[in-house]
């Protein structure tokens, strides 16, 4: 008989479907004290991959230059037996070439604005002109775990 575990797990097109369809990834780095680093972050799947943007400066980028491993969570459900998620453990590639940092920018802008099919004109000129100031992340996995509590059947 399967393990509890191993009956919730998301099969491949499960997991790669929630990746996909939700909005927002919880990154946990190292922080400079030792503790846990939480940042909630939009993000755009690649290739079943997690990437995000943030400031070159920011806490997130500090902490991953000193650490690369990072935890990263995206979930959904508000009830027990709704709960469903994956949670990566992964190392982070900094991208701070300017070319791949806006085009990944335009990506996301698309991801998460309702409508727009390209980003040109104006919007595309304010990207290329945020982009010396970011930083992209590419989340390379090395360990999944995930989980669909609905698989239970109502019985936990």
């Amino acid at each position: 008989m399967p393990s509890r575990r191993d009956q919730i797990k998301l099969t491949d097109e499960e997991l790669s479907g929630l990746v996909e369809s939700e909005r927002i990834v919880v990154v946990s780095s190292i922080g400079p004290r030792g503790w846990p680093h939480s940042m909630p972050l939009w993000y755009v799947p690649r290739h079943g991959e997690v990437w995000i943007w943030t400031y070159a400066k920011s806490q997130k980028v500090k902490n991953l230059e000193r650490d690369p491993r990072a935890t990263l969570l995206i979930e959904t459900g508000t009830e027990y037996q709704d709960l469903r998620g994956v949670q990566i453990e992964a190392e982070a590639e900094l991208i701070r070439d300017t070319e791949t940092i806006v085009d990944f920018a335009k990506e996301l802008t698309i991801r998460y604005s309702e409508g727009i099919e390209s980003v040109e004109g104006d919007a595309a000129a304010a990207l290329q002109a945020q982009a010396p100031k970011r930083a992209a992340i590419h989340f390379l996995p090395k360990r999944v775990a995930s989980w669909d509590h609905r698989k239970l059947g109502g019985t936990y």
